[in-house]
């Protein structure tokens, strides 16, 4: 095997190679190639770096450099300067925001300074189709350890010890749901992979699917032995090529070594996996309709109990858990539970994988200690508010969570902490947002993505979320009064205590938190029929002040419906029952004419 004085890591995540790091990769290769250093330094397509804003990246080992914004124009030049006469190229290097300072060793950037990567740990370091790499990285040693010196009830209370929580939203102990289905007695028994994620921003599981797809076949054989399972299925969207295809090359390879299929590790442990597709259901990543889904019915969740480790796939008993819960497995018994638990605060052990997006500096994937604060997250590692605006709120949670506001920053992230301040955990979705966004808007948004998402089965989702949808409607349109909010209260209390499913049952919570933060706006909007933000268009008007107005007709000629008239070197008025505020005219006025009110 050739050994390699330097490695060029091209990150292959489906963000970057959107933004043609696939290329990128290519033109590296083939400058190697034609200066005869191909035997040299090996360029690797690898997982997600995490550092999506700054994407695509390379990063040059092992000297660590870290160079963002790549284009396949790049490649010649990082060859020539960097790899032929060691020289870093500057303009390719990360500036920091707030210094200016240009930093070349990822260590040092504030957004991996406070990151811990456990779940990540492989993501950005390894070719995920290698399974060779990930041996490397100690692919398969904590199976191995399970399987010649542990019993299965050893082992899973090495998983109970370590204090891990189900990291898909509900955050029930992960040990706990292993014994329960150990506990039951059946002929034939099921291990399931959740990788339904469908939080709008979320794409935490995809990633480590993308770039760490062994780590989650080990911990799913894990699972199986401790429970006595030796079939396992991952339920994963189809609209994921990407991970879906590193998924099937991995399962392939780990047949290949003997991993996964009969007597593995000649232990006689026989344990194989299939995948399941999704069609992109929000309500499939609930475990009882996901099993419904995976049975070729409609997936719908069932009232509980009997739970899945009862009864779950195919009336049998089946363990459900998500990705990045997996992903934590391999690190327990290698590391240890006492280990693990050190981590995080006494209710929430380890670590947390969060999709940080919105009006952030710094958008991308991050994985923090439990614990970490709001105010560390959002201003450290995200690096604060984009263009110096406000800070006004973050969602967390995803549509099942809340608005936290600036009263919140400084509350650690845990399971507890957050569900006291009106918000949740969820799968990991984290929303910033700015003074210019309208709350009440926001609440609409998410509640527009419920109602779309609603399996229909229960008339308080069904039926209630639509309506609560409509009152909301009435608001941003500027018809709605305080009868309006009163309607809007009662029904977030009737649909969260009698739907179905978690999906119904938390729906209401984005409405909820933001009228209990963010009551002003509601009042501005039905009593002044007024959006501060300017975000709902209905509550808007755009308004020509005469007096700066010269008449030089170009808001007029740039309107798309003719809704400005007035005569040539004389003031401009706009029609407001034709104007649709798109505003053109604004963006085309020199003279600062026109205002919004």
């Amino acid at each position: 095997m050739a050994k390699y004085k330097t490695h060029l890591l091209v990150c292959g995540g489906t963000g970057c190679k959107a933004s043609a790091s696939d290329v990128i990769k290519d033109k590296l290769t083939r400058e190697l190639d034609e200066k005869g250093l191909a035997d040299e330094c090996q360029v690797v397509m690898t997982g997600c770096f995490g550092f999506c804003e700054k994407g695509p990246i390379v990063k040059v080992l092992p000297d660590n450099t870290f160079y963002t914004q790549v284009t396949p124009d790049d490649a010649k030049e990082i060859i020539e300067e960097h790899i032929i006469k060691g020289r870093k190229v500057d303009r390719l290097l990360y500036k920091d925001p707030t210094s200016k300072e240009e930093i070349s060793d990822s260590k040092h950037m504030g957004f991996y300074k406070k990151q811990m990567r456990i779940a990540l740990r492989n993501c950005g370091f390894i070719d995920p189709e290698n399974i060779e790499e990930a041996i490397a990285r100690d692919a398969y040693a904590a199976l191995g350890k399970v399987l010649g010196e542990m019993t299965p009830v050893e082992a899973t209370q090495i998983v109970l010890d370590s204090g891990l929580r189900g990291r898909g939203g509900g955050g029930f102990p992960t040990g706990l749901k292993w014994k329960l289905t150990a506990q039951e007695k059946a002929d034939q028994k099921y291990v399931v992979c959740n990788a339904d994620e469908g939080d709008p921003g979320a794409f935490m599981d995809r990633s480590i699917l993308e770039g760490d797809p062994h780590t989650v076949i080990e911990a799913m054989a894990i699972n199986g032995y401790c429970t006595g399972a030796t079939k396992g299925l991952v339920y994963i969207r189809a609209e994921y090529p990407l991970a879906i295809t590193r998924l099937k090359i991995a399962l392939e390879q780990a047949r290949e070594y003997g991993l996964l299929g009969k007597d593995i590790l000649g232990k006689g442990f026989d344990f194989e996996i299939e995948i399941r597709y999704g069609a992109g259901a929000f309500v499939c990543g609930e475990e009882t309709a996901l099993i419904h889904s995976m049975e070729g019915e409609r997936g719908e969740p069932t009232f509980k109990p009997p739970f899945p480790s009862v009864e779950g796939y195919r009336k049998k008993p089946t363990n459900v858990n998500n990705v990045e819960t997996y992903a934590n497995i391999p690190v327990i018994f290698l590391k240890g539970a006492e280990w693990f638990s050190a981590i995080g605060t006494e209710k929430s052990k380890g670590t947390k994988v969060f999709a940080l997006a919105g009006k952030i500096n710094n958008v991308g994937l991050i994985e923090v200690p439990m614990g970490t604060t709001l105010r560390e997250v959002i201003y450290e590692i995200g690096g604060g508010i984009k263009d110096s605006k406000k800070f006004k709120a973050v969602q967390t949670g995803g549509p099942s969570g809340g608005c936290l506001t600036e009263k919140h920053l400084d509350t650690p992230i845990d399971y507890d902490s957050l569900i006291a301040c009106g918000s949740m955990m969820g799968s990991g979705g984290m929303i910033v947002m700015d003074e210019d966004d309208c709350m009440v808007s926001m609440a609409k948004f998410y509640l527009e993505f419920t109602v779309e998402e609603s399996c229909g089965k229960c008339a308080p989702c069904r039926i209630g979320n639509k309506r609560l949808h409509e009152q909301l409607e009435l608001i941003t349109q500027g018809k709605g009064s305080k009868e309006n909010l009163e309607k809007i209260r009662d029904l977030c209390g009737v649909i969260k205590d009698t739907s179905l499913c978690g999906l119904g049952q938390t729906s209401p919570n984005p409405v909820l938190s933001t009228m209990d933060n963010f009551w002003d706006e509601y009042i501005a909007h039905v009593e002044e029929h007024k959006c501060a933000s300017g975000a709902c268009k209905d509550l808007m008007k755009y308004i020509i002040d005469a007096e700066p107005c010269v008449g030089c007709t170009a808001c007029a000629r740039v309107c798309p419906v003719g809704a400005i008239a007035g005569e040539r070197k004389g003031p401009h008025t706009i029609d407001q029952s034709i104007c649709i505020k798109c505003g053109a005219c604004v963006d085309k006025c020199k003279f600062n004419a026109i205002s919004i009110k």
